[in-house]
């Protein structure tokens, strides 16, 4: 079974080159598989290519921008970055899936993370709720997804880490059930 880490923060806040970091430092044939469809996005396609030059070159490519449980299950590296789980959901949402069905290709998702033959699975997501409320239906829809996504794989993960301003806190040790927090709350009273 493979180790989940999953990488979360706001944007620009570090998380792909921290994901991209930590894969390199394992020194393991490493599948760096990709969601992101630029399509016609001039600005978007120059992203990518900065993504792509910041890699290291020995690193197998995959792009899935609709199922990355299928690449996943394909996979043969023992370290896999999957970049990232926000664009995909995005992906999914831009061409009419409905919720039920997003539902269901997140089971799928969560399923092939952990039947991965890989040893380490680095996903990279994001806080897309600690803002505003998005002005529309389909953005409301979208910070929706990306937030139970996130709640879905953190409950398994092996550590879940934030990237704030470019620096790792693994949360995962920081983390406590409503039940540790009730009980914190109890000593307190004493």
């Amino acid at each position: 079974m493979s180790r989940l880490v999953l990488i979360t923060g706001g944007c620009r806040s570090g998380k792909s080159d921290f994901a991209v970091a930590l894969a390199h430092s394992l020194s393991l044939p490493t599948l760096f598989l990709a969601t992101c469809d630029p399509g016609q996005d001039t600005e978007m396609h120059a992203r990518v290519a900065a993504h792509r030059r910041a890699r290291p070159v020995d690193w197998r490519l995959r792009e899935e921008s609709l199922a990355p449980a299928l690449a996943l299950a394909e996979a043969t590296e023992p370290v896999i970055v999957l970049d990232c789980i926000p664009t995909w959901l995005g992906n999914l949402l831009v061409r009419g899936t409905t919720d039920e069905n997003i539902g269901l290709a997140g089971a799928e998702l969560e399923a092939a993370i952990r039947c991965c033959r890989a040893r380490w699975i680095l996903a990279v997501t994001a806080e897309v709720g600690a803002g505003l409320v998005p002005e529309t239906a389909l953005g409301r829809r979208f910070r929706d997804c990306v937030g139970s996504a996130n709640q879905r794989l953190a409950a398994f993960a092996s550590r879940t880490v934030l990237l704030v301003a470019g620096l790792p806190i693994d949360v995962s040790c920081l983390a406590q059930s409503a039940a540790g927090f009730a009980g914190l709350l109890r000593e307190d009273t004493i």
